[in-house]
């Protein structure tokens, strides 16, 4: 599997190397002097762009590879794809956001140890002369019908992420099948899609973390709120994390994932998700840790575990 990852890597072109200096958390974790079998090997994580994007990875992954003398090679992906990489034995853990995909996954036995991560939000954006008239609007299914109903330039992501997964879920809730020619389907990640919004003066469903990291190079404004701000529940944008299964993939290596997993969830990481910021905006909301943890982190939604065989 590691020249698989090797060749999967060199054409995705998306490895994050290691080597960043950060600060240690080898007191409070261990460091790597307490974790033989572990200094020197390479965790390979795919996750969603956005996270790529906003640098959260870099602030996350580079105490982590301090902490143990490993590497965290990182594959910036849409969701679908991220998950599909992790089906093909090509990851060892998985940081992605849409539970109905992380459902299938961990349903069809390619997951475990799923954990709730962090969350923001997703928001409407477009051009700030707002020609669909959706500036304040407190649906995000208005937004989308007034959107189609007058034409006005749309740009998705069209590729299986995490974000197109949550455009597609609130055109069918608004009853539109999007489609002509101002329906524009990028198969881009979400920093592009924002330039692509920005140059053609259309709207996209942003999430609200890569939105404000690019705020400052972009023209374009909020329209919609997510409920960060007030806006509808639908619009919320939850974060997982989850483990590729060695009983599925005997070669992934299950031991450095889930120290990855611990970490994040960590009081340690979740601080650092806590504090990361950009352009003075906090990004990520850690949402890991509680005093009422909730059971439902760990399995699909709706699962039920009184089907046993009698």
């Amino acid at each position: 599997m590691a020249i698989h990852r090797r060749e999967l890597l060199a054409t995705l072109g998306a490895g994050a190397a290691a080597g960043l200096a950060g600060c240690s958390a080898a007191g409070q974790f261990g460091g790597s002097d307490e974790a033989p079998g572990v200094v020197g090997e390479t965790l390979t994580l795919t996750t969603t762009t956005s996270t790529h994007d906003t640098g959260l990875l870099d602030e996350l992954n580079a105490p982590f590879e301090d902490m143990y003398g490993v590497t965290v090679d990182a594959v910036a992906q849409g969701t679908g794809q991220a998950l599909e990489t992790a089906r093909n034995g090509d990851s060892d853990v998985v940081m992605v956001h849409a539970r109905s995909l992380e459902d299938e996954f961990m349903t069809e036995g390619y997951g475990v140890n799923r954990r709730d991560l962090m969350f923001n939000d997703f928001v409407v954006v477009g051009a700030e002369d707002d020609p669909a008239g959706i500036g304040g609007s407190g649906s995000a299914t208005e937004a989308f019908s007034a959107i189609a109903d007058r034409g006005a330039t749309f740009v998705s992501r069209g590729d299986n992420s995490g974000t197109h997964t949550k455009e597609l879920a609130i055109w069918e809730e608004a009853g539109v099948e999007p489609s002509g020619d101002w329906y524009m389907e990028t198969g881009q990640g979400m920093g592009e899609v924002l330039n692509v919004a920005n140059e053609q003066g259309g709207y996209t469903l942003a999430d609200r973390g890569t939105y404000l990291s690019q705020r400052s190079v972009v023209d374009l404004v909020i329209h919609v709120q997510g409920p960060i701000e007030g806006g509808p529940e639908l619009l919320a944008n939850p974060y997982g994390i989850l483990a590729v299964n060695p009983a599925v993939h005997g070669d992934v290596n299950y031991d450095l994932a889930m120290a990855y997993i611990g970490y994040v969830t960590s009081p340690e990481g979740q601080r650092r998700i806590e504090e990361y910021t950009a352009n003075g905006e906090q990004l990520f909301y850690p949402e890991a840790l509680s005093e009422d943890p909730d059971f439902q982190q760990y399995v699909p939604e709706g699962w039920s575990g009184n089907s046993t065989e009698g």
